[in-house]
């Protein structure tokens, strides 16, 4: 089997090459930059350089692949996020119809189901329809809430203080997006789907804000008070970032398209259910990071 993987150097792509590697796979790593790929990932795998913007690039980059794992990246820093991806997932998808790739796994999000309305989860939903239309195998994973999201809050956990726009007490799926990773490379590696399937990674249990304000704090050993503040409060602190209007309101609306009544289209079963908990996470990666 030749497989691809982009978003190689991210937490979900990295640890689905590994596995694959680990499971005697050589894979085709398609990246954007190969120095930042670990250095035995890259020895052991094909390293193929270049721009997922690229058409050309995509086309000639999945010419032979048996199967494909996709993940259409965020660029918050782009002047407009969510257009990027679409442009990102387009691209992808004229490129598997054109080089043939049978098979393909789709990193997708919870909320995707909603098509419109979810600020940047809105691109995913667009990915989950662009490669539905190429006629290839495709099954579509969608994630809870990472827990590595939680980076993006490291000076506030530093001062003791989780701020978000979702209420206390709704609790959501949260996962490591390594076990993403490896649910991705078993599907891969398994090859056991036909037309278009979901499937839902949830995590192992859902939390809500004010869980994972205790349970970080409980790991850390300093208690972390959550503040739940308005959409607008929130958006103007990623202004004063240096987000664009257009990068703002995708990220806002992630959350608040999520709120007031939504519920994911897949249930929590035993087969969406994955076994990193928040506090191991936090203790072994999150931790580390707050001490740096």
């Amino acid at each position: 089997m030749t497989i691809g993987i982009t978003g190689a150097t991210g937490n979900v792509g990295s640890r689905s090459a590994r596995l694959l590697i680990q499971a005697g796979i050589r894979p085709r790593l398609l990246v954007r930059d190969p120095a930042r790929l670990d250095p035995g990932t890259a020895e052991l795998s094909e390293v193929v350089r270049g721009d997922l913007l690229d058409p050309a690039f995509l086309t000639a980059a999945t010419e032979g692949l048996d199967a494909l794992l996709w993940i259409t990246p965020e660029n918050f820093t782009a002047p407009d996020p969510l257009a990027e991806m679409a442009a990102i997932a387009a691209a992808g998808a004229a490129a598997v119809k054109t080089s043939g790739v049978r098979r393909v796994v789709l990193i997708s999000s919870v909320g995707a189901e909603r098509r419109h309305g979810a600020g940047l989860i809105d691109g995913l939903a667009q990915s989950e329809e662009v490669f539905a239309a190429t006629g290839a195998d495709l099954l579509i994973l969608r994630n809870g809430y990472y827990f590595t999201n939680l980076f993006g809050n490291l000076d506030e956990l530093r001062d003791g203080r989780l701020t978000t726009t979702m209420p206390a007490d709704r609790p959501m799926p949260w996962v490591d997006p390594r076990d993403v990773g490896e649910v991705a490379a078993a599907r891969l590696l398994a090859g056991n789907w036909s037309a278009t399937e979901l499937q839902a990674v949830h995590g192992p249990r859902d939390l809500s804000w004010g869980e994972v304000a205790e349970i970080v704090g409980l790991v850390i050993g300093r208690k972390v008070g959550l503040d739940v503040v308005p959409d607008d409060a929130m958006a103007a602190g990623l202004r004063q970032a240096g987000l664009s209007d257009a990068a703002v309101d995708g990220l806002v609306r992630m959350t608040s398209g999520l709120r007031d009544g939504f519920e994911p289209e897949q249930p929590r079963t035993p087969i969406t259910t994955t076994p990193t908990t928040l506090a191991s996470w936090v203790a072994g990666t999150l931790a580390p990071a707050l001490a740096a």
